[in-house]
């Protein structure tokens, strides 16, 4: 049948195989039997049994099919034109048989199996290419059949890793990135969100704007420098209001240095803790020969401040803290205290109260008696101050307390305004002729060597020239022979230089006369007898 054209049978559904992973082989030469007895789809039976049916002798393996071979399900050729008719895919090779082997070598040795039925229900001939195999020479003639590639295999079934392509980034919506914008300020997104964000903000004119808001807040929380407020910041408002603008009920000015220590003290016991209030404070004077001192606490000194301003209540008519507890005689010491033993307690906090609306109602008071009010006495037990000098004596009296609480608390504290140390400093220097008088008359001063009577009132003596330097500066002579004698430069016998707030140490008994640090000339025992009295000017 070499030549003949294939037939086209009816009802064959042909299914190609790829020759090189599907195509089952019937090897002729072992003699292995074709699909004998193979029913087709219409009941036709067919002309040729398959096997390796190989055609005529020469054909080899059709040129150009891909594989076709045994129908689908039947076990028969397709008959279709250009295939071989046989029951081993075309182009494919023997795995068993060197390569280059002619299928028309086996043709001879294979046996077509007899009986099969084909789809039209006709007896097949054994041996023959049968009907429609396009068996003969073919298009590949009868030469080695060209190979079919194989398939690629896909790189998941090869083994291999696969390439690391890294993370994808993040696809957020709009209002996500925009609700991730603070947590972006306080650098607290992952990676891949801050990756997300600031590829968003290179896009988005809106949001970049908004973020830069957030970093910007987010610097005002870390301050580089520290939050806690200068203790003198409300009394220099307080200056810089009252100077632009008087209040319409003035302050005296011999009450202006109460008024702005008792503010600035306020502001620290404002700050401290709880626990501050009973920190250890050590009230320290000189009583007239030595050092002395009273152990305490926080609460105890503004307790004392407390019963002492109560001398200058009591003198405007106001309410006496001490009232209903025996005070005894009304020196400052006495009723402190008589203070302290009252108390079922120890002072706590609840001091401030009572102390701070005493403070204000002094203010308040003096500053609508008027300036003619300054004149007023104010008896302090065994001496009296006017009310002018009181109010000087218990600014200085607070500023001193407030450094030894400042202190115990390891809290900074500044002095007075120039001004206000001035005044106190002319206070001490006008009431140190008094001091040196009462030391002589206790024998605790020598009586003046070159009188022998105590120079007549107002008229001049001997005197020592007080010079001091720094903040509240000036000088002034200090009359040595009597209080009532007035200070001239042409009977100055010494001088003495301080500093502003260690001549006020001295006089608050936190420094002893000898270790003030003071430049002397002139008589080194009068220098000594005033350096005496203004520490004895100090008290508890």
């Amino acid at each position: 049948m070499s030549g003949t054209e294939g037939f086209e049978t009816e009802g064959f559904e042909t299914e190609s195989f790829e020759g090189a992973d599907g195509a089952e082989e019937l090897d002729g030469a072992d003699g292995a039997e074709g699909l004998d007895g193979a029913e087709g789809l219409d009941g036709a039976e067919g002309t040729a049994g398959t096997g390796e049916t190989a055609g005529t002798a020469g054909t080899g393996e059709t040129a150009g099919t891909a594989g076709t071979g045994e129908t689908a399900g039947t076990g028969e050729t397709a008959g279709t034109a250009g295939t071989a008719g046989t029951g081993e895919t075309a182009g494919t090779e023997r795995h068993d048989e060197p390569e280059g082997t002619n299928r028309a070598d086996r043709a001879d040795r294979a046996e077509g199996p007899d009986g099969a039925k084909g789809a039209d229900g006709t007896q097949g001939t054994g041996g023959s290419g049968g009907p429609g195999s396009g068996s003969g020479s073919g298009v590949g003639g009868p030469g080695r059949a060209p190979r079919v590639p194989p398939p690629r295999v896909s790189v998941e079934d090869s083994g291999r890793p696969l390439p690391d392509l890294g993370p994808l980034p993040l696809v957020l919506e709009h209002r996500v990135l925009k609700s991730l914008l603070g947590a972006w300020a306080l650098a607290a997104c992952s990676p891949e969100e801050t990756a997300a964000v600031e590829e968003h903000l290179g896009d988005c004119g809106p949001c970049a704007e908004e973020a830069l808001r957030l970093r910007d807040a987010v610097g005002l929380l870390h301050p580089a420098e520290s939050l806690d407020l200068d203790p003198a910041l409300r009394t220099r408002v307080l200056e810089v209001c009252l100077d632009r603008r008087p209040p319409r009920i003035p302050v005296p000015e011999w009450a202006a240095a109460y008024d702005a220590e008792t503010a600035r003290l306020d502001a620290l016991l404002q700050d401290i803790g709880d626990a501050e209030w009973h920190a250890p404070v050590r009230l320290r004077w000189f009583d007239g020969q030595r050092p002395a001192s009273r152990r305490t606490t926080v609460a105890g000194v503004i307790a004392h401040l407390l019963t002492v301003d109560g001398l200058v209540a009591v003198a405007l008519g106001l309410d006496d803290p001490l009232a209903g507890t025996p005070a005894g005689p009304g020196t400052p010491t006495a009723r402190t205290e008589a203070y302290w033993q009252a108390a079922h307690f120890p002072p706590t906090r609840s001091v401030r109260g009572p102390w701070r609306e005493q403070s204000h109602s002094l203010v308040r008071t003096v500053s609508f008696a008027g300036g003619g009010s300054g004149k007023l006495p104010v008896p302090y037990g065994g001496f009296e101050l006017s009310l002018r000098d009181s109010m000087l004596d218990r600014a200085f009296e607070c500023w001193v307390h407030a450094d030894d609480i400042a202190d115990a608390v390891d809290y900074p504290y500044d002095p007075p305004a120039p001004r206000h140390l001035h005044t106190m400093i002319d206070l001490a220097a006008r009431v140190l002729p008094v001091s040196l008088a009462e030391r002589r008359r206790a024998g605790l001063a020598a009586p003046p060597r070159r009188t022998r009577h105590l120079v007549p009132a107002g008229a001049p003596g001997r005197s020592l020239r007080l010079e001091i330097e720094g903040l509240g500066g000036g000088e002034w002579l200090i009359p040595l022979d009597s209080p009532a004698a007035t200070g001239s430069a042409a009977h100055e016998v010494a001088h003495v230089a301080l500093d502003g707030v260690e001549f006020c140490r001295l006089a608050a008994g936190h420094v002893s006369p000898e270790e003030a640090a003071a430049g002397q000339d002139g008589d080194r025992e009068a220098i000594r007898d005033v350096l005496l009295a203004a520490a004895s000017l100090s008290r508890m």
